[in-house]
């Protein structure tokens, strides 16, 4: 680990600390300011005065940190995720406020103002959100500028994913990665030359098609130079990290879990997809009715178009704004299909495209002058809210593939069908049409196998800034 990790975590113990204090004196002096004393008349300062309070404040604040530690503020990662570093914060400081809460009920004493425990938990969020944000900023600015703190990698491999890797590194720095070195074929010797020079922190082994035994010295290798060594899962081992072990029985029993998304949490998720489904169809409405409009006036044809697409209990219909001439929508309820599919099948040939059953072109020629803008901001995906609603789909889920796509999965490849498909995904936020359908494939089982609903807000979040921004969009 990183020194410079350390350091910046342990900063956080007392920015913490006294970003909860602040935000206990905050709240007293907000409660006894004019403006809001006027509204409301303090009847509590001389029984809680400034002083009193603040020594109550003190104490609390050490117990809020325990519950940060708990919480798990300050686990020393890498890379930085705001948003499930905010998250946590609202989780911390809500169990923070529920034990004060039961302590006042257990004592059996009215606290002297409620108002001042609501805006000093409101203000604990800000704030502690807000010193985290600077820390994090100095640490960047040392990053970036100095190169302080940055994690130097040996990359390992010469296929696709390698490429994939190196070239991402290179466009986000933030990450704290550098590539030091490349090595295209497993070779030990190359490798040690390189940590011999002081170069290397870390191998990342990109491909992973190699004899067990040289992984095995591979392994050994970074245990003897102490170095960390990370790799590229492949699509059999991305199938299997979520197992539960049953000791009922006389000997150990490992259940190979289909997915995470069970129980409860399925029953929650499908409750979040119905009411925010609904919301958006009742915002989204009137778009919706000038994207019709626009549809029809600029091309003949009906305005939704039905997709036959496979999802979790079989064949079903997607709804999507029409974006392509009508003669050229595959599917067996328009007559054209098989014109469709051979003029496929042509553009594929044309193009060169990758392999995989998935068929993928930027820049399709089949589309109107409407779709090709819809396409772009993926506003033709707005009807698939229908699909959720009446629960085909959910809001967050692998990619809903046609029949014919399907035909060509291999085995492994149908774990997607484990759960229902969403309008958006992991894959959609990670590469758009950029992936390959292996790639694709390998990170739609990792949310199957991960799933939680920390990750779908993250995914949710992140869609409109990938659909607006998105490098990768054809």
């Amino acid at each position: 680990m990183k020194k410079s990790n350390l350091i910046f975590t342990a900063l956080l113990v007392p920015m913490d600390y006294f970003m909860l204090f602040l935000a206990g004196i905050s709240a007293y002096f907000i409660r006894t300011s004019d403006a809001i004393s006027q509204w409301r008349p303090v009847l509590f300062n001389l029984n809680l005065p400034l002083g009193k309070y603040a020594g109550i404040v003190f104490l609390v604040a050490f117990f809020w940190l325990m519950i940060f530690t708990v919480s798990g503020l300050y686990k020393i990662r890498r890379i930085n995720r705001p948003l499930e570093e905010f998250l946590k914060i609202v989780v911390a400081c809500s169990a923070g406020l529920m034990a004060i809460i039961v302590y006042i009920f257990i004592k059996g004493e009215f606290f002297d103002s409620r108002f001042v425990i609501l805006i000093a938990w409101i203000l604990a969020i800000l704030l502690v959100a807000f010193g985290r944000i600077f820390i994090r900023t100095i640490q960047r600015f040392l990053l970036f500028n100095y190169g302080w703190g940055a994690k130097r990698i040996v990359v390992v491999g010469n296929d696709k994913i390698t490429q994939n890797i190196i070239r991402d590194i290179g466009n986000a720095p933030e990450l704290g990665f550098v590539v030091s070195g490349k090595v295209e074929k497993l070779d030990l010797e190359a490798l040690e030359k390189i940590v011999e020079k002081n170069e290397a922190d870390e191998i990342l082994l990109g491909e992973t098609n190699y004899p067990n035994g040289q992984i095995v010295e591979l392994m050994d290798f970074c245990q003897e130079k102490q170095i960390d060594l990370k790799f590229v899962p492949n699509l059999f081992q991305a199938a299997t990290t979520n197992i539960e072990i049953d000791t009922a029985l006389a000997v150990p029993i490992i259940e190979l879990k289909k997915t995470a998304l069970t129980g409860w949490g399925k029953i929650a998720k499908r409750i979040i997809d119905f009411i925010i489904a609904l919301i958006c169809l009742i915002i989204f409405s009137p778009i919706m009715a000038i994207i019709a409009l626009l549809v029809k006036l600029d091309s003949n044809g009906p305005i939704i178009y039905k997709n036959l697409r496979v999802g979790l209990d079989g064949n079903f219909d997607v709804f999507k704004f029409r974006s392509m001439q009508l003669k050229y929508c595959t599917g067996e309820k328009y007559p054209h299909h098989k014109e469709a599919s051979e003029f496929e099948d042509q553009l594929a040939r044309e193009k060169n495209l990758k392999q995989g059953p998935v068929f993928k072109i930027g820049g399709d020629p089949r589309r109107t002058r409407v779709g090709r803008f819809l396409e772009k901001w993926s506003l033709d995906e707005l009807p698939q809210f229908w699909n959720v609603l009446t629960g085909k789909m959910s809001l967050v889920g692998p990619r809903p593939h046609m029949p014919k796509e399907v035909s060509g999965y291999q085995k492994h490849h149908k774990k997607v069908f484990n759960i229902k498909p969403g309008i958006t995904g992991l894959a959609q936020i990670s590469g758009r049409s950029d992936l390959d359908f292996d790639e694709e494939a390998k990170i739609d089982i990792y949310y199957i196998e991960n799933w939680s609903f920390g990750l779908d807000i993250k995914i949710m979040l992140k869609t409109p800034f990938v659909a607006l921004f998105g490098k990768h969009k054809s």
